[in-house]
């Protein structure tokens, strides 16, 4: 299989263009071809000898790829599909991804996949149920960005679809780095929001490596009840990932937020408000609250509309900045993985 230009370096640029016998100031060329215009092919890169560019295809693949099939919501809401062959055990694995565009005013957020499948094993989440088919590089990440019909009206970037975005921390943050270098897509960190469940080792790095917004899957204040929901509990307590969340800034331009699935009569009553009332006192974030999609073989709906939003007021009521986040794309298997476990099966 061939390497991918796609999430390389200036640096990296240098080196290949080099052994393609190419000049130095190629590599520059190359960054540019990729991630200033987006280019599909080789043969689109004009300022480059044919020859060279020969070499660079015989070696190389730019790593775009055009997804395989696309869902469209009634209210704008775009799931695209996306095959990939990840590294598992020592063995490559087909399987494939989504990426979501949610259109809003004058917005467009990508909802980006990191990894195929995901080892975490939440209850509520079909890309769990499906296990882990491997983690995405760079370049499989980057092509969500640059594949779809939508590529260059992004203003948004959430790293909340399929997989634990920190559980593949070194592809994931070399995404980050394409995204917002002045030589990649010189987006500002203010522009990108990753989530996680909460991996302690890696979540410290990232606070530390960079300045995106964090978003953290809390889904029940308390421990037993969230264990049964989320395996990660066990591993690295939601405690523990407050406790070092407190640890940083929020007050600047980097923000935290906590993302809360309503299930009704699991998590929705005046007791788990109160304890997220505690849990996050005195912490500069916001609590989003979510509407839980309906899953095969799930025990628990979404909580009514007037039980979220008393839920919501006395949060607000304590200080803590509360939202219900806008449902979208139910029409068109709106789940995370939904999409992508029905490709899955007719593979198989």
């Amino acid at each position: 299989m061939k390497e991918s230009l796609l999430g390389k370096t200036p640096s990296e640029m240098k080196e290949i263009a080099l052994a393609a016998g190419l000049p130095a100031f190629a590599g520059k060329q190359l960054s540019e071809w990729m991630y200033g215009r987006r280019v599909h092919s080789f043969d689109g890169m004009t300022n480059l000898s044919k020859v060279g560019r020969e070499v660079l295809k015989r070696r190389y693949e730019l790593g775009v790829a055009e997804p395989a099939g696309v869902a469209e919501s009634a209210d704008g809401t775009r799931k695209y599909l996306f095959p990939v062959t990840c590294p598992v055990g020592g063995a490559w694995e087909a399987s494939c991804v989504e990426a979501v565009v949610i259109p809003d005013a004058d917005r467009r957020t990508l909802c980006v996949s990191s990894q195929a499948g995901c080892k975490m094993g939440c209850r509520f989440c079909m890309t769990g149920r499906q296990g882990f088919h491997g983690n995405l590089s760079a370049a499989q990440i980057l092509n969500q960005f640059i594949a779809i019909p939508e590529s260059g009206e992004l203003t948004n970037a959430v790293f909340m679809g399929m997989g634990e975005p920190l559980d593949n921390f070194d592809e994931v943050m070399r995404a980050i780095t394409v995204l917002t270098a002045d030589w990649g897509f010189a987006w500002s960190p203010k522009r990108i929001t990753l989530s996680t469940i909460g991996v302690l080792p890696k979540l410290r790095r990232y606070l530390d490596e960079c300045k995106c917004h964090l978003a953290v899957s809390v889904h029940n204040p308390f421990p037993d009840e969230r264990a049964s929901l989320m395996p990660v509990q066990k591993a690295w307590p939601l405690r523990d990932v407050v406790d070092l969340i407190r640890q940083y800034d929020f007050t600047g331009q980097r923000r935290v937020s906590f993302e809360y699935t309503m299930f009704a009569g699991f998590n929705d009553d005046k007791r788990h408000a109160d304890a997220l009332v505690r849990l996050f006192s005195g912490l500069e974030c916001r609590v989003n609250l979510i509407r839980f999609h309906r899953i095969p073989d799930f025990p628990y709906e979404t909580s009514p509309d007037a039980v979220m939003m008393r839920f919501r007021d006395r949060l607000a009521a304590h200080g803590v900045t509360t939202t219900i986040r806008s449902s979208r794309g139910e029409d068109i298997l709106a789940a995370c993985g939904l999409l992508a476990g029905r490709h899955q099966q007719d593979m198989i």
